[in-house]
């Protein structure tokens, strides 16, 4: 067992993105069949177009292009926070297949927050999880260690603080949607690095479509209201810079 590392990865992502939002825009006004559409937009530049067409606010057709993210290092705690965003596809390691949890098969590995560390208390943190694993392969050992069947009870001893490992999917719009509200200083720590690091991946491939991504404040007003955290400015130019 061992302290684990936010790892992000851009898996899979919609192939020329900005382009299918263009011509899923540009359908919905245009005569022209699905093939000379698609020839227009590619005789021509379409990154300003999809910059008025976000400003606009006309989002219906970033639908269409998806990114697809793999996840490591992050906490039970972070990814019961990730599904409650619910226009998206998960897969996450399971707690009852994967038996690598006890101390013979390496252990589980977990997630310390910061201000454990800053507070002094990392080495005692280290000692808990210890605890917490002698218990899980103790119980492991009373259930019969039979596998699956066995995993399924021993599980309910596992800390929030146990790593996972997760894919995720979402289309573009509910990608903003999620950078809104969890890249936001007011975030849980965790989640808010891990939507950084996947906007990070995503505004390479898609940097017009994601021109504006980040928190609410990025191009309104705070929506914490009197919960603001007080540094719009310094978060507009990080997210802009990003």
């Amino acid at each position: 067992m061992s302290e684990s590392k936010l790892n992000v990865l851009l898996l899979r992502y919609t192939q020329d993105p900005e382009h299918i939002v263009a011509q899923a825009a540009k359908l919905c006004y245009s005569p022209s069949s699905v093939a000379e559409l698609k020839e227009q937009i590619d005789r021509k530049d379409q990154s300003a177009f999809i910059e008025k067409l976000t400003e606009m606010g006309h989002l219906s057709p970033i639908e269409h292009v998806s990114f697809t993210f793999g996840i490591e290092g992050i906490s039970r705690a972070c990814s019961h926070q990730l599904v409650r965003h619910r226009l998206a596809s998960y897969s996450q390691q399971s707690q009852r297949y994967v038996g690598k949890y006890s101390k013979k098969t390496g252990g589980f590995d977990f997630v310390i927050p910061p201000r454990i560390e800053k507070a002094g208390k990392k080495q005692w943190f280290i000692e808990k999880m210890n605890c917490i694993q002698e218990w899980y392969d103790e119980l492991i050992e009373a259930l019969g260690d039979s596998g699956e069947s066995t995993f399924e009870d021993a599980r309910f001893l596992l800390p929030n603080a146990a790593e996972t490992k997760i894919i995720i999917t979402m289309n573009a719009r509910e990608l903003l949607h999620f950078f809104r509200v969890r890249c936001c200083n007011r975030a849980q720590w965790e989640i808010r690095a891990m939507a950084i690091e996947m906007l990070r991946l995503a505004k390479k491939v898609a940097p017009n479509i994601l021109k504006d991504a980040g928190p609410g404040c990025v191009n309104d007003a705070c929506p914490e209201g009197k919960m603001t955290c007080g540094k719009m400015v310094e978060v507009r130019n990080m997210f802009r810079n990003i």
